[in-house]
């Protein structure tokens, strides 16, 4: 058994030990290994469901009816064209919720008895609204306000379905501020007081940088789910993807515009789902780092 190697010179370029050595490449086995495995178990799984799915009985009605290429080609111009209008209302609606969810959140934390009517006003509306489901708000919107004939609002469905979608996500978002908001260490708020700031000047340089810092990753998800839920306006005719593909399927009878949509909405969520999980971990990570 051999002693332990001596300290290096001053100076001198520093070498691993034939232990560092051979911890290494023993840890480079294990990972090879375990990339090894995993892609094994991958292609295992993958397969499998594949042979499942191409072996049962109505593999091929299934084919012709979901997977049809001339279908697909057909019906690509006019979904791609339509799913502008999806993109639009998802930007439009961002951040619209952003400023209102945030708002809600500050009305809910406000400590002034002068401002209790907008924190009873801020919880009621967090609590009515999350337990409305997205697309019966949607459908109460806008099929609802245009009889009212209010004047100098738009009638349109676009408009009462991107309506509907913030006032849906300004709730959750609320909800997600406010969790943010609460994560603060109560120090904080103590220290800035004894340095003279307001309750106002607190929020605005204290809290609220920090609380946003730390529930961008939830908010990002709740984005994708966005994303998503812009294909409810349908149900108002707002002539987007999904609706482009129903009336492409009822004419055709055929289902493959569906999954055409469906591309479309995995081919802008994904990007955003691993920005999420990247900026997750970038976040754990700076944790960690400041609590070594």
């Amino acid at each position: 058994m051999s002693g332990p190697s001596a300290p290096p010179s001053a100076g001198a370029a520093w070498t691993p030990s034939p232990r560092e050595v051979e911890r290494r490449e023993q840890r480079r086995r294990l990972r090879l290994r375990s990339i090894l495995i995993a892609t094994i178990a991958l292609v295992v799984v993958f397969v499998g469901l594949g042979l499942l799915v191409v072996t049962s009985p109505g593999w091929d009605r299934v084919r012709v009816s979901f997977f049809n290429g001339f279908h697909a080609k057909a019906s690509l111009p006019d979904i791609a064209r339509a799913f502008w209008i999806n993109v639009k209302m998802f930007l439009i609606a961002e951040p619209l919720i952003l400023v209102a969810g945030l708002a809600i959140a500050l009305a809910r934390g406000a400590r002034s008895p002068w401002l209790v009517p907008l924190r009873v006003f801020a919880v009621a509306y967090t609590d009515v609204i999350r337990g409305v489901p997205t697309i019966l708000l949607i459908l109460l919107l806008g099929f609802g306000m245009p009889g009212l004939r209010l004047q100098g609002v738009p009638n349109s469905a676009f408009f009462w379905a991107t309506t509907a979608l913030v006032i849906s996500y300004s709730a959750y978002v609320a909800e997600v501020f406010r969790s943010g908001i609460e994560s603060i260490h109560p120090s904080q708020l103590a220290s800035a007081e004894a340095l003279g700031l307001s309750r106002g000047q607190t929020m605005r340089f204290v809290v609220v940088p920090q609380a946003v810092r730390r529930v961008v990753p939830p908010l990002l998800n709740d984005f994708v789910s966005l994303q998503k839920d812009t294909a409810l306006a349908s149900t108002l005719g707002v002539f987007e993807a999904v609706f482009v593909a129903r009336d492409y399927t009822n004419y055709n009878f055929n289902y493959t515009p569906y999954v055409v949509v469906a591309a479309f909405f995995v081919a802008l969520t994904i990007p955003l789902a691993r920005f999420t999980d990247w900026l997750g971990r970038r976040y754990a990570e700076r944790e960690r780092a400041g609590a070594r």
